[in-house]
């Protein structure tokens, strides 16, 4: 069974830092490419952050620029976003997602490309 188990959101002040883990179990992760999207309260989900079959990242978003990164462990099977200087606009659940493609280096920002989700973790910016 293909499956991907977000993990590590929480409650931070503002100015803190989390790491959110993407684990996927059933496949392996550096066959897709691996987006982070992150949804709040009213307002339509949006791509953050892609990193592609060859490790290629992609920031789609100017807000989380300088302050959110992607990486990978191939070992683990694992992607993370490293998300620093954390602000009560990043309040949202965040969600990581795969991307079956064939061009090692694409990526998308379009929800609707992506073909395995996973439950979402929420994220608190909040003093």
């Amino acid at each position: 069974q293909l499956q991907l188990v977000e993990s590590g959101g929480g409650l931070v002040q503002p100015g803190g830092s989390l790491r959110l883990s993407c684990a996927a179990s059933g496949f392996s992760l550096v066959r897709y490419a691996i987006g982070w999207f992150r949804q709040a309260p009213g307002k339509e989900r949006e791509g953050i952050l892609c990193i592609s079959k060859s490790g290629t990242r992609t920031n789609f978003a100017d807000s989380v620029s300088r302050r959110f990164t992607v990486s990978r462990d191939t070992a683990k099977n694992t992607v993370y976003l490293q998300m620093n200087s954390l602000k009560p606009e990043d309040t949202a659940i965040y969600y990581c997602a795969a991307l079956s493609v064939l061009a090692l280096d694409y990526c998308s920002d379009y929800a609707g490309e992506y073909d395995y989700w996973g439950q979402g973790t929420q994220v608190t910016v909040s003093s």
